[in-house]
């Protein structure tokens, strides 16, 4: 996929990632380092929590979009976060095979450096059933080609 610069980015620009499959292993591991919560790490104790079963830790599911991101947007300068908003509509679960599609949908040119600006870009994160997991909307920098 070509790079592009800020100047060739066009809102409703849209990018659909490769699927990202994920086991009850790969949930349980991530929560034993990063998350170690019940119903991330063991079946029987999930069942009686909030999410009814072993579910990912939304950060789980977040650091799998960033890198689907990373794949697929091919923003030429790197992905520079400059805020966002993120919310977990259902939880991601074992055997979930999870992929992105991402769109722009804000641009805005910096008045004061003119070499860059801010993109806004909704990724949402679908399992395998196309239903959303993950809502992230991102705004990055981007810079325009030299």
């Amino acid at each position: 996929m070509e790079k592009q610069y800020l100047e060739d980015l066009q809102v409703g620009d849209k990018w659909t990632s490769r699927e990202y499959p994920l086991t009850s292993d790969d949930i349980k591991a991530f929560a034993s380092d990063y998350d170690p919560q019940p119903f991330h790490l063991d079946e029987k104790a999930a069942k009686d929590t909030f999410f009814q079963g072993l579910a990912a830790s939304g950060w789980q599911t977040a650091s799998i979009t960033m890198r689907l991101m990373v794949e697929t947007i091919p923003i030429a300068t790197g992905l520079i976060g400059a805020g966002g908003e993120i919310d977990w509509p259902r939880p991601t679960r074992p055997d979930d095979s999870l992929h992105i599609v991402a769109e722009v949908i804000e641009i805005k040119p910096s008045r004061s450096k003119p070499d860059r600006g801010i993109v806004t870009v909704q990724i949402d994160t679908l399992n395998q059933n196309n239903e959303p997991v993950q809502r992230f909307t991102c705004k990055m920098v981007a810079f325009r080609s030299a």
